[in-house]
């Protein structure tokens, strides 16, 4: 269904059109490699799996919807166990954080067929437990839509090279329509909420989220949902707290009253 209507989709505009010759990807390795890049980061989904997603405010991560659902069952994954990894690097992050709180675009089903509307609505934001400040993870901006031809890229986790990011540089907006963007990237299992960045200005910002992955005509495509007013949305559903899903705060075990009483020989001082 989903290969159907995409190279339908395509072809219907572009025909013949000749595919331009991408930029291969580049692990990034090493602390200069992933440079201005640490915004981006893993998203462990409770031991079912990861995902990509990225910073757009120290306390608040962009990535896909379909990212919290369990393929198998269709339920909502646990929110308490999912923890974003921010610039992941071989075995370590720059911060580790938990999720306090969900918002999905208010148009997403998980359970719709692979339609315009599913993936333009492919989109997810979470509210970190605590925010991420430090000199070394900026969070990034986001940007209007790409048009058909523009080059962009994408930094991206995925099944085959999980233990760091990728950067492809360049890749092209093949096609744009009813808010969904078909972009020539390389992506695979686990780059789903991945940023796709055009530089505007001599600044990354991010103009879309990876969704999914397709062929057309043998040539491997990425799907993407456009941001165009869904940030801003997501945004104010999470500040009024409509379609918010979850409100986490930490387990609290063997809590005492700190009223300045001794007890068992420690003292506890009210603050």
């Amino acid at each position: 269904m989903l290969r159907s209507f995409i190279k339908a989709l395509v072809l219907s505009t572009v025909g013949a059109m000749a595919w331009a010759e991408d930029a291969p990807l580049q692990r990034l390795n090493t602390g200069d490699d992933s440079r201005g890049w640490e915004g981006v980061g893993r998203l462990e989904l409770g031991g079912s799996g990861f995902c990509t997603g990225a910073l757009i405010a120290p306390d608040l991560v962009l990535t896909a919807a379909h990212c919290l659902f369990d393929p198998a069952t269709g339920e909502r994954v646990d929110f308490g166990k999912i923890e974003f990894l921010a610039g992941l690097r071989n075995g370590r992050a720059e911060a580790y954080r938990r999720i306090r709180r969900v918002v999905i675009h208010p148009s997403y089903r998980f359970s719709e067929k692979a339609t315009a509307k599913r993936v333009r609505s492919d989109l997810a934001l979470l509210q970190l437990l605590r925010p991420v400040r430090n000199t070394i993870v900026h969070p990034f901006e986001t940007g209007v839509h790409p048009d058909q031809g523009d080059s962009v890229g994408v930094v991206s986790y995925a099944l085959d090279r999980a233990a760091a990011p990728s950067l492809q540089e360049a890749c092209d907006v093949i096609h744009r329509s009813k808010g969904v963007l078909v972009m020539s990237c390389d992506v695979n299992f686990g780059s789903s909420g991945a940023p796709v960045f055009r530089i505007q200005d001599g600044q990354a910002q991010i103009v879309s989220v990876i969704s999914a992955k397709a062929q057309v005509d043998g040539q491997k495509v990425a799907l993407g949902a456009q941001l165009d007013g869904s940030v801003e949305l997501l945004k104010s559903q999470l500040s009024s707290g409509v379609g918010v899903t979850q409100d986490f705060m930490p387990r609290i075990r063997g809590a005492v009253p700190v009223t300045g009483r001794s007890v068992g020989g420690a003292k506890f001082v009210k603050p």
